[in-house]
């Protein structure tokens, strides 16, 4: 039996890194963004900016990654495991930017599915730019919006994450996932 995969999504500086930080303090099976990784190897070949760049090669390295994280679930004996993200997000992303893509992203939001997907808000107060998140907060805004839109559109119902500190945010999806 593989293990229910949960997936946590949102635009840029919404929490989630904090809520998969605290859900692995906790001892559960967390994969996280594989963006950032992603990121950090473009940088180091001198690539500022792979996203803006080259946003097809950057998405498909990122359906890469997460379609191995997909599989990396299916593997585990839990009962759940916790996404940073999930394949509709590249999606989403490429939306957001007008980028034209091939139909093997569509498929893919079709043929892996999860079975819950919770999603955070913009929320001004934490949002934080960094080494890695580039976009302004409206971006974020955008960002969010179209990834509502991509997710409905491959029939999930997404779980709203109120805001609260790190930890009732994770009690939040917890006592969802737990009464599963």
């Amino acid at each position: 039996m593989s293990a229910k995969k949960i997936v946590i999504t949102g635009g840029p500086g919404t929490g989630k890194t904090s809520i998969i930080n605290e859900l692995l303090r906790r001892d559960f099976i967390c994969l996280e963004e594989v963006s950032r990784q992603v990121i950090l190897e473009a940088q180091k070949k001198g690539i500022d900016q792979l996203f803006l760049t080259e946003p097809l090669l950057f998405s498909d390295m990122l359906l890469e990654g997460r379609r191995k994280q997909f599989e990396e679930a299916n593997l585990s004996n839990e009962a759940f495991t916790f996404l940073d993200r999930g394949i509709p997000d590249v999606v989403a992303y490429m939306d957001y930017l007008g980028t034209n893509y091939p139909e093997r992203f569509v498929e893919a939001c079709k043929n892996f599915n999860y079975e819950h997907v919770f999603i955070l808000a913009p929320w001004q107060q934490i949002y934080v730019s960094d080494n890695e998140r580039y976009e302004s907060f409206d971006q974020a805004v955008q960002i969010h919006d179209h990834l509502i839109n991509t997710y409905s559109k491959y029939g999930y119902e997404l779980h709203d994450v109120p805001f609260g500190s790190v930890e009732s945010r994770a009690d939040f999806i917890l006592n969802i996932v737990k009464n599963l």
